[in-house]
């Protein structure tokens, strides 16, 4: 499915489905400063290193960070800059055109919890909304005016809500993009800051 070469880590999230939806449907100009929150194995980064040169990565799950920076050598690509932390925390007062974030958006109960950093990349808490709901809180101190968001979640998660606080925040958005899979569709949602 990737072009690229793609070393894996059992502690860091295997690009699925939802990493290529949002991989394939990148909304990024040439000279557009990105920012990917969660960046897992790299693979969207990667994709995006296509489109322009300026592109910071963050990830909450360390080994991640190690195991991007290691895919990133292995394809010869030099111009991503990779941060340890949750969510902006690494970015405070930074602004960014593009922000990318395959959510984790899985509704997790207390014993569903895995004790290991993969946890990170699929737990959204008892609705699958907890780590969206910080995202869209911050999202627009760090966008640029006239800047995309782009997030992955699915309707587990509920979908409207996310599309009701983008309203709320003055963004338009959309549904871009979804693929079924057994229960639930697997969204991209598409916002555009005015």
């Amino acid at each position: 499915m990737s072009e690229f070469i793609i070393n894996t880590d059992d502690n860091v999230y295997i690009p699925a489905e939802d990493s290529y939806l949002l991989a394939e449907n990148l909304l990024i100009k040439e000279g557009d400063n990105v920012l990917e929150i969660g960046t897992g194995s790299g693979i969207v980064a990667m994709y995006a290193s296509r489109l322009t040169d300026k592109i910071t990565v963050t990830d909450i799950n360390f080994d991640a960070c190690e195991l991007a920076r290691k895919n990133f050598e292995a394809n010869g690509i030099e111009n991503i800059e990779i941060l340890f932390g949750n969510l902006f925390e690494p970015v405070k007062n930074r602004k960014f055109d593009v922000i990318l974030f395959n959510t984790p958006y899985l509704p997790t109960e207390e014993d569903e919890v895995i004790d290991s950093n993969l946890n990170y990349a699929f737990d959204g808490g008892l609705n699958g909304r907890n780590v969206i709901d910080l995202f869209l809180n911050e999202v627009s101190n760090h966008l640029n005016d006239g800047g995309t968001v782009q997030l992955i979640q699915s309707s587990f998660s509920d979908n409207n809500k996310t599309l009701d606080r983008l309203d709320e925040l003055g963004f338009i958005a959309e549904i871009a993009a979804s693929e079924h899979f057994f229960f639930e569709d697997i969204t991209l949602i598409n916002a555009y800051k005015l």
